[in-house]
């Protein structure tokens, strides 16, 4: 059983909005959610608008759902464009537009990966709102069960030899390089315009969320660490070792954090939040020399079956494990649904030798 519990708003009090919370309330209970106090709840559900605050977490374990009313969509108009801005001011995890009335809605999703989807009902169930708010809330279920790995605990015990790099961490800066060149690393959304400087703070602190782009890149240096990307840089411009790429050494799983070894006289920044996943595939396949992730897509490639969001255990797990079953683990390119890629590789330049010229930009959201 997993707890919830609706954000207090004056505005789910109307007419509408009351049909839409007692449908949920069905759809949540057959998928074993159960109600509890907004402080206990692993799920928080809240109405957002054009006036709303929006619900701040007290820790990153509580997985924020928004929903937003509108009366129709607007045609003129791209859906990302249209809802994104109402994610990012919510500081939710995914929302919710509610289009039309509660009776007879169109349901989109618009996720933080910059991707917009219409929830329809399965072809087990009948067309019906009931059904549409099922399918919704399956959709909803593992997300907000799911685990998310942002700790990071920084040992100064980096050698003084690698303070400069090797010729792995320096494969990650050409490789960041061209990734830039390309294209392939867009700027997650413009957070400074659309956050307040005290929301941004909590957002960077809560999520490990830098905002300058999507994206990561990894290298191989031993059988039990590996350099990456660290989060919120440039990686155009990874050039300071325990600043921009950072040794991933091990993951605490008691703590449940990844572990990092530092120069003694660096501040360093949090390695990516891939970091978990990079690291479950280098563990189970010694042969895969670097890994790269990026937003955009790949005709034909096995992908994930759920959305887990970015940095989870189940994320990790769902895309390894896509990975075993691969012919070659150590040149294989996985989809992660409604997000992107992850390539491995024997190294950083055998990846972009491979994937030149077969990139497809626009991730498809289903």
């Amino acid at each position: 059983m997993t707890t919830y519990a609706w954000v207090p708003s004056a505005n789910l009090d109307a007419f509408e909005a009351r049909d839409f919370v007692s449908a949920m309330d069905r759809a949540l209970l057959e998928e074993n959610f159960v109600p509890s106090p907004l402080e206990e709840a692993r799920l928080a559900i809240q109405q957002v608008d054009d006036q709303s605050r929006p619900f701040r977490r007290k820790n990153h374990a509580v997985y924020v759902l928004g929903i937003h009313f509108v009366e129709k969509i607007d045609p003129t108009k791209p859906l990302l464009v249209q809802f994104y801005p109402y994610l990012i001011r919510s500081l939710s995890n995914l929302l919710v537009v509610v289009a039309g009335p509660a009776a007879s809605p169109r349901l989109y999703v618009t996720t933080l990966e910059r991707g917009v989807y219409e929830i329809s009902a399965s072809s087990a169930d009948s067309a019906s709102a009931e059904s549409l708010y099922r399918q919704l809330t399956r959709r909803i279920a593992p997300l907000a069960r799911s685990h998310l790995i942002v700790k990071n605990r920084f040992d100064p015990d980096l050698p003084s030899s690698l303070w400069t790099g090797t010729e792995a961490s320096d494969s990650l800066r050409e490789g960041g390089r061209a990734l830039d060149s390309w294209d392939l690393l867009p700027t997650p959304f413009p957070m400074a315009e659309l956050l307040s400087a005290e929301d941004f703070r909590h957002v960077q602190r809560m999520f490990n969320i830098g905002g300058l782009s999507y994206g990561n890149l990894s290298a191989r240096h031993d059988e039990e660490s590996f350099w990456m990307s660290a989060s919120g840089v440039n990686k155009g411009r990874l050039n300071e070792i325990g600043r921009d790429i950072l040794l991933v050494k091990d993951y605490d799983e008691e703590e449940q954090g990844m572990v990092l070894s530092v120069p003694e006289h660096v501040s360093p920044r949090r390695v990516s939040v891939d970091a978990i996943e990079h690291w479950r595939i280098y563990r189970a396949h010694p042969e895969v020399g670097a890994i790269i992730h990026v937003h955009a897509w790949m005709a034909d490639v096995p992908s994930t079956d759920i959305n887990y969001p970015c940095g989870t255990i189940e994320l990790a797990k769902a895309v390894s494990d896509t990975i075993d079953q691969a012919p070659d683990p150590s040149r294989t390119v996985v989809g992660l649904r409604n997000h992107g890629l992850t390539i491995t590789g024997r190294s950083v330049e055998d990846i972009l030798n491979r994937i030149d010229g077969q990139i497809i930009r626009e991730v498809p959201m289903s």
